[in-house]
Parts: structure tokens; sequence; C-alpha cells
């Protein structure tokens, strides 16, 4: 990448990835190649045209997750997939079973999950209970089967962190769900492409977002076990098996499928070298700031995903630093961008406000290349002078 003549190392592959040539060409097909530019829904061959492409990326959708084809609904990205396993499990489970209205999410979750569960505690009369995580970002499984009542409609835990990358025992919490009989969601938008996604994993329900595995913006999935109703979101036409009405985006979909089966062919060699290269930028960075801490440290943790904090240092001038000299991070969750809040997740881990204020997140992807890893690592000393030189 190029920016004024100044190459830009971009390590922040878990706000977004590029689209990858794979998705590139199959997204050109449908939206160059005028054969499929029909309404999936119509009935004519243009229409039926349309649908086969939707239906052939969902076949393959569902093979790379184990799952069955129709339990796969197509939404506008994973925010919404997000929205629709939180708002609409819930709902649903409401109207079949009366006062069924306690919901339980980790104290970590993106803010798709957790505004969600929120707006059904301050609208809708639903009972929250965020649970707490350990130092490393953990939710215990037994802390979990602790909360669960006769009135729990649904658990939500995400399977990995969008800002420090730990990884939570997804397998175990899901036995405690399915001990208690209540249906359990998972945001798994950060782990897929980096780790084994299942539907075998133990959920009910797991939402995916392309944009995060080199696919396009503005398309993902939730996997709906079989059998499983949920109450709509949306209002309007019978889509997806009458569970997101609206019409399907086919060159989107269509590149979802794609990114999918080429971000997981060498996947496990992949993020051993994106894991090599994270400890060599630790390496780099707690030896130009001795003080520096890594985030989630003793966690099980995403190959690609490193974060930490720099006590004493002012956390925007650090970032505004690291874009002058080309490097393009994140403070936490890019969906934060501008807040000037703290971390909720950091938050939680028990990190103070001032040291969660001075965090970065630096996330690696499959074009990050020694090189760029070692340009940071030569670029940090210079940073850290400015930045604690009285």
């Amino acid at each position: 990448m190029r920016k004024g003549g100044v190459g830009v190392v971009y390590l922040d592959y878990n706000a977004t990835t590029p689209l990858c040539p794979e998705a590139a060409e199959a997204m050109r097909a449908v939206l160059e190649g005028g054969a499929l530019f029909g309404n999936p829904s119509s009935i004519h061959s243009a229409g039926r045209a349309a649908r086969a492409a939707v239906d052939d990326a969902r076949d393959r959708l569902a093979a790379l997750l184990g799952a069955k084809a129709h339990e796969l609904v197509f939404t506008g990205g994973g925010t919404e997939a997000d929205n629709l396993a939180v708002l609409g499990l819930a709902r649903q489970r409401v109207r079949e079973g009366g006062a069924r209205r306690h919901l339980v999410v980790s104290a970590v979750e993106h803010h798709a999950v957790l505004h969600a569960a929120e707006h059904l505690e301050a609208r809708e009369g639903f009972e929250l209970t965020r649970l707490p995580v350990d130092a490393m970002g953990l939710v215990d499984p037994e802390a979990l089967r602790a909360v669960l009542t006769p009135q729990t409609a649904l658990v939500s835990i995400l399977s990995a962190n969008n800002e420090t990358g730990v990884v939570q025992p997804l397998a175990a919490l899901a036995a405690v769900c399915a001990e208690a009989g209540v249906p359990f969601h998972s945001d798994c938008i950060q782990s897929f492409g980096k780790e084994p996604v299942r539907v075998d994993a133990g959920p009910g329900a797991i939402s995916l977002a392309a944009h995060k595995f080199y696919g396009p913006k503005g398309v993902g999935l939730l996997w709906l076990e079989a059998g499983t109703p949920v109450e709509r979101v949306f209002h309007g036409g019978a889509h997806e098996n009458e569970r997101r009405p609206g019409t399907e985006n086919v060159a989107a979909i269509v590149g979802m499928a794609a990114a999918a089966e080429a971000v997981l062919l060498g996947m496990e060699a992949e993020q051993a070298r994106q894991a090599a290269l994270r400890d060599r930028l630790w390496a780099g960075i707690s030896s130009a700031f001795p003080a520096a801490v890594r985030n989630g440290a003793g966690a099980p943790v995403l190959a690609n995903t490193l974060n930490v904090s720099f006590p004493g240092v002012d956390g925007e001038s650090l970032i505004m630093n690291l874009d002058l000299e080309g490097i393009c991070v994140s403070s936490g969750s890019a969906c934060m961008v501008g807040s000037i809040q703290p971390s909720h997740v950091l938050l939680a881990m028990g990190i103070p406000p001032e040291v969660a204020q001075a965090t970065v997140r630096f996330s690696l992807g499959k074009g990050t290349t020694g090189d760029e890893v070692e340009t940071v690592v030569a670029r940090l000393p210079g940073i850290a002078e400015r930045l604690l030189t009285p």
C-alpha cells in the first residue's frame, strides 16, 4: 500500500480485510456478466438464474460450516446477524414460553450483541445479566451455570474478542447451556478464517460477517439450528424462509462463499505464520516501550491479534504518531473510533480507565509480511522517544 509516497503498513485486519482475488472474481462474474441481474425471488429465467447463484453459495457455505443449507440466513452484515439472533431468539422464547425474560451476555461482547441486549432490558422488560470475565478476559463456565434460571431466554457469548483476540471456552459454555435447556448464540465473526468454526462446536446459533475474512462488506449470515424459530426483526417479504425479508444481495453472497473457501485453504499454516509475526511485533514493542502490557496474555488468543496498553502514554497521540509513520492500527474496537470512552472490554478485565485509554490493537492478516513487521519495529523507537521524552 502507498500513501503519499510513504509505505503504509496495514495492521487493522480485525476491523476489516481487503477483498481477496477469489471473491472479487466471483463478484465480477455477477456484476459484469449480465446473466445474474435478476431478482432471486422472481420466477422467470433471469430470477431463477440469480436464485441458483444464491443457492449454490448457500450450499457451499453450509458445507464449510457442517450445516444444512436451509439453516443459513443471509443478512446485511455481522451487526444485523447479531441483532437478529439476540432480538429474534429472545422475543421468540418469550412468545412461546410466557415469562422467559432473562438474558445472559458476557461483559466483553461486541456492541452489536451488547446494545441489542440492553435494548431488550431498557425497552421490553428483560432482565440482563452481564457475566464478568477474569483478568485475561475469559468467562468461567461455572459462573454461567450459576446465573441460569428457568426464566433464561437466551445466552450470547462471543467466540473470540474483536479487541483482545481472547478465545472463549465455547464448547464448555455450550455444554452448560445445553444441560440447562437454554438457547446459546455465539458471535463468531472474528473467529472464522482464523480458527475452525463448525456448527457442531455447541452453539445453536452462529453469526458471521464476510468482510472479516476477505469477503465484501455489507453481507453476513446467521446459522440457526434446524427447527429453531426466530422472530424476524425486519418486516416485508418472505425471503430467507420468512426469517429476513429483503432481496438478497447476489454478488455479495457469491463473494462471501468464495472468500470463505479461500480463507480456509491452508488456514492452520497461515495462522502459524501470523502468530510468529505477531510475537516478533510484541518483542519490538516491549523493547521500545518497556512498560507496555500485553492484554490477554496467558489466555488462548487469536494468532493475528495483539492488544497492548502503554501506561503513561496518551493513546490518541500514540495512534496519531503511528499513522504519521504509515502504520494503521486501532484503539481497541474500530467500531468505537471517535469515542473518548475507554474500552468496555478492557474495563471488564480490570484495567484502569487511564491505561485502557492508552491501548492499541494491532491485528495482522494474510497480507502482512515479515518486512512490514520489521518496518514497524524499526519505527517504534523514534515514536517512543517523541512520546516519552519530557
